[in-house]
């Protein structure tokens, strides 16, 4: 955001002018990251534009009973006063906030929380209107030129991509239920029934539902972060308890938002699921023509990942001083508004690095967990890149959007217009134009760094697998919009 804006149904066509405007300007603090700003229009400039507005109207308005331009002054500005001056403050609005972007450091990083319509046209006096509007806080630049910074790197061994390509197939297998006495493995699906407690009391109700068993569950609200272990062997009937730790966004029953409560859930059915048959044309619906390909493809996957978590690596490392000048709290409000940007952003960048669509939204859903620790985290670190990006005079331009925009349509099969259509239609091409900024900043930093490649941390080497489900653990919880924004789709 570089400049003020008024809602485009609020606006009516300006008159350009290149006159500046007298304004008087107070502007102070309202809290962090917020100013509150009282513009002055002084009444000499009311008159004259005023005056202008009627000269062009007594020459074109049609008055019953004169010629055009003959009709007395004081009857056109008694008919048509409302419209005129309705459309004069309208225009002085628009100009005088673009007068004030201009001649101000205030870097908005959203709309003023202004209404025209309640912006009153004096027929004395000078015009006086007054608003908040959120700012970038005050950014110091870290170091970012000659940076000495790690790049974890690995080589995919056969089992690992073996392993993954198992992963991946076990997605698309069939489910076989398993026979009596059966017992729960990571990977199985499962359909189990319960109630969900919270000190004693039943807080909600899991009836018949269907999961996959990995290490963690996304539930919409919480996440069970050892649903396998505390699944592991227990056959049909048995009755295991689930901790699930309930999001910071969950709405409905406040009190609970990020308490872990407890789940006892019985086992109905077990489902092992079979690996689909690698036939040449299952194989073909995977864009590979044979296993050796199948195991190539599971490589390149692998790969962006790793690349992904080498972006991710560099970046948190420069962030790591950056971000000590922002170590001030942003406000509430400011995050919950900028909540859904910021996911829009990660999205964008998983996207951008080849992140698989379920993986995305797998990782969307922990983000969501507490969507507002993410978005401070995510706006801080956009704050500090973009004092970079000014720096050096980068820029994101409408072809680097287009360009975009395109890759995302053939990523997802869509047309680009589509696609175009949606981002438009959800508010989301600022982000985008985001994430891109904060893409090239790091490009640039990257290349003027000395990267010393070292070993990938054990630890990172495979990806704790997560299911998701639709499935609430709370009676009638809500998550903020912001949070389970299906902005993977």
């Amino acid at each position: 955001m570089t400049e003020f804006e008024i809602a485009p149904d609020q606006m009516v066509s300006v008159v350009e002018s290149s006159r500046k405007l007298n304004l008087s300007v107070q502007i102070r603090d309202a809290g962090p990251c917020k100013k509150h700003i009282q513009v002055t229009i002084p009444r000499s400039d009311l008159d004259v534009r005023l005056a202008e507005k009627f000269s062009e109207m007594s020459i074109e308005a049609p008055i019953r009973g004169f010629r055009p331009g003959k009709a007395p002054k004081q009857l056109i500005e008694r008919k048509f006063y409302k419209d005129v001056t309705d459309q004069l403050k309208t225009e002085l609005l628009l100009a005088s906030l673009e007068q004030l972007a201009d001649e101000n450091d205030l870097n908005p990083i959203s709309p003023p929380d202004l209404n025209p319509g309640a912006v009153v046209f004096p027929k004395e006096g000078d015009l006086i209107y007054e608003f908040h509007v959120e700012v970038r806080p005050q950014v110091e630049a870290p170091e970012y030129k000659g940076l000495k910074l790690n790049k974890p790197i690995h080589k995919f061994t056969p089992d690992e991509i073996a392993t993954e390509g198992k992963r991946i197939l076990k997605r698309m297998g069939k489910q076989e239920e398993k026979p009596e006495g059966g017992i729960i493995n990571q990977g199985d699906e499962v359909v189990l029934s319960g109630s969900v407690n919270h000190e004693g009391k039943s807080i909600g109700q899991i009836k018949s539902n269907s999961f996959r068993v990995e290490e963690k569950l996304a539930f919409k609200d919480g996440i069970a972060h050892t649903f396998a272990a505390q699944l592991q062997g227990a056959k049909v009937g048995d009755s295991r308890l689930v901790a699930i730790e309930l999001s910071q966004s969950i709405g409905g029953l406040s009190n609970l938002a990020g308490k872990t409560v407890e789940a006892t859930l019985t086992v109905e059915k077990i489902f092992l699921i079979k690996d689909p048959e690698l036939t040449e044309e299952f194989l073909g619906g995977l864009g590979v023509t044979s296993v050796s390909g199948f195991h190539e493809l599971v490589e390149v996957l692998l790969n962006r990942r790793l690349e992904h978590r080498q972006r991710q690596s560099i970046r948190q490392q420069f962030l790591a001083n950056g971000l000590k000048s922002l170590e001030s709290d942003l406000p509430q409000d400011l995050l919950m508004k900028q909540a859904r940007t910021a996911m829009a952003r990660r999205v964008m960048e998983m996207r951008s690095d080849g992140i698989s669509e379920e993986e995305i939204r797998a990782r969307q859903r922990l983000l969501s967990q507490d969507i507002l620790a993410t978005t401070a985290s995510a706006l801080k670190e956009h704050f500090v890149l973009q004092k970079v990006a000014e720096l050096e005079k980068i820029e994101v331009s409408d072809h680097d959007i287009d360009s975009e925009i395109i890759r995302l349509a053939q990523n997802s099969g869509e047309s680009s217009r589509r696609v175009r259509a949606r981002m438009d239609r959800e508010d989301l091409i600022d982000a985008l134009a985001a994430e891109l900024l904060e893409r090239k900043v790091l490009d640039f930093i990257i290349s003027n760094a000395e990267l010393t490649e070292v070993p990938l941390p054990s630890g990172e080497k495979a990806e704790v697998t997560l299911d998701t489900s639709e499935a609430s653990a709370v009676h009638d919880s809500e998550m903020d919009p912001a949070a389970d924004a299906n902005l993977a789709n």
